[in-house]
C-alpha cells in the first residue's frame, strides 16, 4: 500500500477527540504518525469495548447478535489496524505502536473466534446442509411465483414468505461467516479459523452420516450378514447416497465455498477434512457388498441390488465429479469409481449364473394341464426387471464377450449383422437368453405324453414369454419384429393342439353330409362321435389356457369346427335313428335316442364353453397314449 492510500484510510479513521502525542517530526511525518495513531486508537476503542477478558457482558453476549452494524465497523476496524502494522513492520518492526497495535489485534482475534464459534454453533437450522444446498432452488422458486396469475399467487403468499424469511436468514448468517473468515485470514489468523469451522462442520457431516445410519462395515462382518439383513443395508444406502449428494455434501460444498470464497487453497483444505471421512464411508460400502455378491450360488434377484447401488452412483457420477473436484478428495472418487468397476464385475458374473441356471434347470414339474411353467414365469420377471436397467447394463456388459450370433437361428433376431452398438449389443444378449429359456421349455414338454397337450404347454409358455416381452422393456430392446414372430410361432403350436387334440373329433363326422344312410349306419357314425368326443373332452376338461384372449380364440376356434358340423348331422340324421326306433316297436324309442344321440349342438356347445378354465373341470382323467414318431416344430 502507498503511503497516500495510507493516509487516507488513516485520516478517516481519526476522530476530533483523537488526541496526539507531542512528537517532533516534519510536517509530513507528522501527519503520517497522527494518522497511525488514530487507526490505532480507533480500533482500540472498539476493540477493548468487546474484550472478552475485560467486560463481562462481551464474555456473555454475540457482537453480531446484538449489534450488527457495530460488529461490521468491528472487522472493519481490525481491517485498518492490519495495514496499520504492515507500515509499521516495514519502517520500524520494535516501535511501540506496533506492540500495542499488536496486543489489539490477538485480543479482537479472540473476539472474532468466538463470533465465528457462536455463529456456526448457534445457527446450525439455518446453516444446515439442506437449507444451504437449497437456497438457490428457493431463491429460484421465489421468482417463479412472480409469474403466477393472481389468484395463484395468493394462494402461494404463505410459501413465498416462508422462502424470503429462510433464504434472508441463512444469506445473512453466511455474509456473517465470511466477513469474519476473511478478517482473520487477513490478519494473518487463517489456521485458527479453520480449525473452528472444520471442528464443527465435520461434527455435522458425521452426524449426517450416522443418522442416515451409514456405518463402516468390514469384509467379515459383510460375509457373516444374511441377504435379508444385507438388502436391508442397501435400501438405506440407497438413500443415504440420494440425501448425500442432494443436500450433505453438496450443502456443504456451498456453505464452505461462500466462506472461504477468497483462498483456494483454503476452501480445498476446509472441504476436504469436513467431508473426506463421512465420503469415504459412503462409497466404501458398495465394494464390500459387491464383494460379498460374487461368490457362487448367489440367488439371481440379488443382481437387483447392485443394479440400483450401480444406477445411484452412475446416476451421481456427474455431482460426485463437481462436489469432491480438489485434488485433496480425489480419493473419494476413485473409491467411488472402484465401487462402480466392483459392483459391474459382480453383476456380469450373476448374469452368468442366471444363464447358467437356465441351461441346468433339472426340476421335473409336470405343470398339469399343459400350463405355464414355474421356470417360465421366474425367467421372464427377472428378464422384465432387467430391462428396466438397460442404460446401466449397456456400460456394465460393454466390453464382455457377447452370445456367438451364429448360434442364433436365422431371421430369429432382426440385427443386421453389421449393428454392433452397444444396445444392439444388449438386445443380442436379452434374446439369447430367451432363446435359452425356450430350449429349456421345449424339451419340458416331453414330460407330457400326450402330444397335443406338448403343443399347448408350448403355446401357453410362448404366449407368457411374448405377453411379458410387449408389457415391458423388453418390447423396445427386442423390437416389434421379434414379438410378431414369438406370436405367430405360439398361434402355430395352439392351431397343432387343436389339430391334434380335436381333429380326430372333427374326422369323426362324414365328409359328405348328403350322402344317404341306413338307421343303422347313422347309429354307428353317432356312438363313433360320442365316443371320440368323450375321449378328447375327458383328455383336455384338464387342460388349461392361462391367457383369458388365447383361450376364448382357442375354444371359438374349436367350436366353429365342430360344432356346426355336428348341428346339421344332429338336424339331418336324428330323426333317422328315431324314425328306425320306431320301427323296431315299443314305447322305448325316445330312450333308445337318448343313448344313441347323447348330446345335442347346444351340449357341445356348453361344454367346449367350459374348457380350459385354470380350476379344470369334472371330466375323467386324461389317459396316455405316447406318439413318439409323430414330429413337431422347433422353438426357435
Amino acid at each position: 500500500m502507498t503511503r497516500k492510500a495510507m493516509i487516507n484510510i488513516c485520516c478517516v479513521a481519526v476522530t476530533p477527540s483523537d488526541q496526539q502525542p507531542p512528537l517532533t517530526l516534519t510536517p509530513r511525518q507528522s501527519l503520517e504518525s497522527a494518522a497511525i495513531y488514530g487507526v490505532i486508537e480507533s480500533a482500540a476503542d472498539i476493540i477493548e469495548r468487546w474484550n472478552t477478558e475485560s467486560s463481562s457482558y462481551a464474555k456473555v453476549t454475540s457482537m453480531f447478535y446484538e449489534n450488527k452494524p457495530e460488529a461490521m465497523m468491528f472487522i472493519e476496524r481490525v481491517k485498518d489496524l492490519q495495514k496499520t502494522m504492515d507500515v509499521l513492520v516495514s519502517e520500524d518492526p520494535n516501535s511501540e505502536r506496533l506492540m500495542r497495535a499488536h496486543k489489539l489485534m490477538q485480543i479482537a482475534m479472540k473476539r472474532l473466534q468466538k463470533e465465528f464459534y457462536q455463529i456456526l454453533s448457534m445457527n446450525r437450522a439455518y446453516l444446515d446442509p439442506e437449507s444451504v444446498s437449497t437456497r438457490s432452488s428457493l431463491t429460484s422458486a421465489r421468482s417463479s411465483y412472480s409469474d403466477f396469475p393472481e389468484d395463484v399467487e395468493d394462494s402461494h403468499n404463505g410459501s413465498v414468505d416462508i422462502i424470503v424469511e429462510l433464504e434472508e436468514v441463512s444469506s445473512n448468517v453466511m455474509t456473517e461467516l465470511r466477513a469474519i473468515a476473511e478478517c482473520m485470514i487477513g490478519s494473518g489468523y487463517a489456521k485458527e479459523c479453520l480449525s473452528i469451522y472444520k471442528t464443527i462442520r465435520k461434527s455435522i457431516i458425521d452426524e449426517g452420516i450416522y443418522r442416515l445410519e451409514v456405518e463402516k462395515t468390514s469384509t467379515g462382518k459383510v460375509k457373516r450378514m444374511s441377504w435379508e439383513v444385507m438388502e436391508l443395508k442397501i435400501r438405506s444406502w440407497l438413500k443415504a447416497l440420494s440425501v448425500s449428494m442432494e443436500t450433505l455434501f453438496r450443502g456443504e460444498k456451498i456453505l464452505c465455498d461462500h466462506v472461504f470464497e477468497s483462498s483456494d487453497a483454503l476452501r480445498e483444505s476446509c472441504f476436504s477434512d469436513v467431508s473426506r471421512d463421512g465420503a469415504l464411508l459412503l462409497f466404501g460400502f458398495p465394494e464390500s457388498i459387491a464383494t460379498k455378491t460374487s461368490k457362487k450360488h448367489s440367488p439371481p434377484e440379488k443382481v437387483f441390488r447392485l443394479l440400483d447401488m450401480y444406477s445411484a452412483i452412475a446416476g451421481n457420477w456427474q455431482a460426485i465429479e463437481s462436489i469432491f473436484s480438489f485434488d485433496s478428495v480425489s480419493v473419494v472418487r476413485s473409491l467411488a469409481l472402484k465401487s462402480l468397476v466392483s459392483l459391474s464385475e459382480s453383476i456380469r458374473s450373476l448374469l452368468v449364473d442366471f444363464e447358467s441356471g437356465i441351461q441346468k434347470d433339472s426340476s421335473k414339474v409336470v405343470v398339469p394341464g399343459g400350463g405355464i411353467h414355474p421356470l417360465t414365469i421366474s425367467v421372464m420377471d427377472h428378464l422384465s426387471l432387467l430391462a428396466d436397467y438397460s442404460n446401466v447394463l449397456v456400460d456394465i456388459l460393454a466390453g464382455s464377450p457377447p452370445p456367438d450370433r451364429s448360434l442364433l437361428p436365422e431371421s430369429y433376431f432382426n440385427l443386421s449383422e453389421s449393428d454392433d452398438s452397444p444396445s444392439s449389443e444388449l438386445a443380442l444378449r436379452f434374446a439369447w437368453l430367451i432363446l435359452v429359456l425356450l430350449c429349456k421349455i421345449d424339451h419340458k414338454s416331453n414330460h407330457y405324453k400326450d402330444f397335443s397337450v406338448q403343443y399347448l404347454f408350448l403355446a401357453n409358455n410362448l404366449q407368457h414369454v411374448v405377453s411379458r416381452a410387449r408389457s415391458s422393456n423388453l418390447k423396445q430392446l427386442l423390437g416389434e419384429d421379434w414379438v410378431k414372430r414369438h406370436f405367430v410361432k405360439m398361434r402355430q403350436f395352439a392351431g397343432s393342439y387343436k389339430r391334434l387334440a380335436w381333429g380326430p373329433v372333427v374326422s369323426s363326422l362324414p365328409e359328405n353330409r348328403t350322402v344317404e344312410m341306413t338307421p343303422d349306419e347313422v347309429k354307428d357314425l353317432f356312438r363313433k362321435f360320442n365316443e371320440s368326443f368323450e375321449n378328447a373332452y375327458g383328455r383336455h376338461s384338464v387342460c388349461v389356457v392361462a391367457d383369458p384372449k388365447l383361450r376364448d380364440e382357442i375354444k371359438e376356434s374349436i367350436a366353429r369346427k365342430l360344432v356346426p358340423i355336428y348341428r346339421e348331422f344332429y338336424n339331418t340324421r336324428s330323426s333317422v335313428v328315431l324314425a328306425g326306433a320306431a320301427a323296431g316297436g315299443g314305447g322305448n324309442g325316445k330312450r333308445n335316442l337318448s343313448t344313441v344321440v347323447r348330446f345335442t349342438p347346444e351340449d357341445i356347445e356348453n361344454y367346449l364353453s367350459d374348457l380350459f378354465l385354470e380350476k379344470g373341470s369334472s371330466g375323467t382323467s386324461p389317459s396316455s397314449s405316447p406318439s413318439s414318431c409323430r414330429s413337431r416344430p422347433s422353438l426357435s
